[in-house]
């Protein structure tokens, strides 16, 4: 690429503000209305991905604390909010969505810091849809007897929650606010690497009046998630996370009467037919493993092109990476933030020594680096062979596989020879070429000449190792119900 080239893609800095987002030095849990000390006493710190810098201390909550959360979830269920009229309890949760919306610049820019993810997609991409979720299960709250027509729909009780770091108030919103609108209460615990958003959010919802033990927060690691699921007096358990962590939580409760959902890891396909729009291909393809850092579990991380045009493809990726921009999360520029955390960095570039090591040609954007941080170029593998290491196991960063194919039914096989199945992309101009191929994908959702589309009345799930149940649309209502 010439240096005239490159000068076109040359921006001068645009970094969105971080004054507007005032981020206390330490926080506390929040249990029963009231903001807590870790009975421990113990905090650990928060650390900004993009400059190494420390953020915040917060609360390390453990089984003591757990317990006087779901103690508190479990008095509001029964005094407060199971008797609570539904168009009452959608007022609160409507309520929630519009702080969040008039805040909605303060916890994107927290967002940002917390995550390494840029201020473009926490901007227009995670805070909208989280407010967006809260205002949809607002609107069913009052209509569950319409919703499951005949089959008398009740709450649980108290839900347990447990969130991811790529997503952190997304995810929130996801179990949240359809746990709220069935009539249950909340233990929820914030990824120990992302929690500042959630406790921005725990701030909202005290400001909006929900009645205390309604929603708690209890922040940890993985011990504090542990006494969660176990603890005897929740009846519900939603998680997404790793696809090692998931089993774990299956084997807990096998054998007890608690509902679960798991929303676990990925490998998704990305499909592109010789008859496809190539050029909205291409960017479909940055936009489902780029964009995001490669930290979605939906990404887009397996590419299959017709054999026919794979030369063109690949050139049009490498050309289209070539001006993506990886630097400061916070600059309106930015394409690619940082890498959440060391250790996920470190693990990408464990996976990029058994790409090159697999004899598999490795292709990096020649982008300029962040000195300091936890930053990397996005990747290509090339002439990657099914079985290879980097084709089946889940990296969780902005790495890319291409593999070719000759027919339909070849690219099917290869696309369901995973152990996962979450998400899918079929690119073709031919709707009947689309959904005969949807339809054998082994994927929960399938995205046809787009990717990573989101909306909160869409169901979103896996099957496989990819985990079970639905969040999102009617679908996540049910996970949080009965019926009798």
């Amino acid at each position: 690429m010439s240096k005239k080239t490159q000068d076109i893609w040359s921006y001068a800095p645009a970094p969105e503000s971080s004054k507007v987002v005032q981020i206390k030095e330490k926080y506390d849990l929040y249990i029963d209305g009231k903001f807590v000390k870790p009975s421990s006493g113990k905090y650990f710190k928060s650390f900004n991905p993009a400059d190494e810098k420390e953020i915040c201390s917060i609360a390390y909550g453990n089984e003591k604390d757990v317990d006087l959360a779901v103690k508190a979830a479990r008095k509001a269920y029964n005094t407060v909010w199971s008797k609570l009229s539904s168009a009452e309890r959608g007022k609160y949760i409507f309520r929630i969505a519009r702080m969040m919306q008039e805040r909605s610049r303060e916890l994107a820019v927290a967002e940002s810091i917390d995550s390494g993810k840029t201020i473009r997609e926490s901007r227009d991409i995670d805070i909208p849809l989280a407010c967006n979720h809260f205002f949809y299960y607002a609107g069913w709250a009052d209509k569950l007897e319409e919703a499951f027509p005949g089959r008398k729909p009740k709450s649980l009780g108290v839900a347990g929650q447990i969130i991811p770091w790529n997503f952190p108030l997304l995810m929130a919103a996801w179990k949240i606010a359809p746990a709220l609108a069935t009539g249950n209460t909340v233990v929820i615990k914030p990824a120990e690497t992302t929690s500042l958003t959630m406790m921005i959010l725990a701030e909202i919802i005290h400001e909006a009046g929900l009645p205390a033990g309604v929603f708690n927060v209890v922040s940890g690691y993985g011990d504090t998630g542990a006494a969660i699921v176990n603890h005897p007096d929740v009846n519900k358990i939603a998680f997404t996370g790793s696809t090692a962590v998931g089993k774990i939580i299956q084997k807990a409760l096998a054998g007890t009467d608690k509902k679960l959902t798991l929303e676990l890891g990925g490998k998704s396909a990305n499909i592109v037919f010789d008859d496809a729009p190539i050029d909205q291909a291409v960017e479909g393809i940055v936009n489902g493993i780029f964009f995001n850092q490669g930290h979605v579990c939906c990404a887009g991380s397996r590419l299959f092109v017709q054999e026919n045009i794979a030369e063109k493809v690949i050139e049009k990726l490498k050309f289209r990476m070539a001006s993506l921009i990886v630097g400061d999360p916070l600059d309106k520029n930015t394409d690619i933030g940082a890498i959440n955390s060391k250790e996920q960095f470190e693990t990408i570039q464990k996976y990029l020594k058994i790409g090159k090591d697999e004899g598999s040609e490795m292709y990096q954007s020649p982008c300029k680096l962040p000195k300091k941080g936890n930053y990397m170029a996005p990747t290509l593998f090339m002439n990657v062979a099914q079985s290879n290491i980097i084709a089946q196991e889940e990296i969780f960063g902005p790495v890319l596989t291409i593999q070719t194919f000759r027919t339909i039914d070849e690219v099917i096989q290869k696309a369901n020879n995973s152990p996962f199945g979450l998400a899918a992309g079929v690119w073709s101009d031919k709707g009947s070429k689309v959904f005969n191929v949807t339809s054998q994908l082994r994927a929960g959702v399938v995205w046809a000449n787009t990717y990573n589309k989101f909306d909160p009345a869409a169901p979103f799930g896996g099957y496989k190792e990819s985990g079970f149940g639905r969040e999102g649309g009617l679908h996540g209502l049910i996970p949080y119900l009965k019926f009798d």
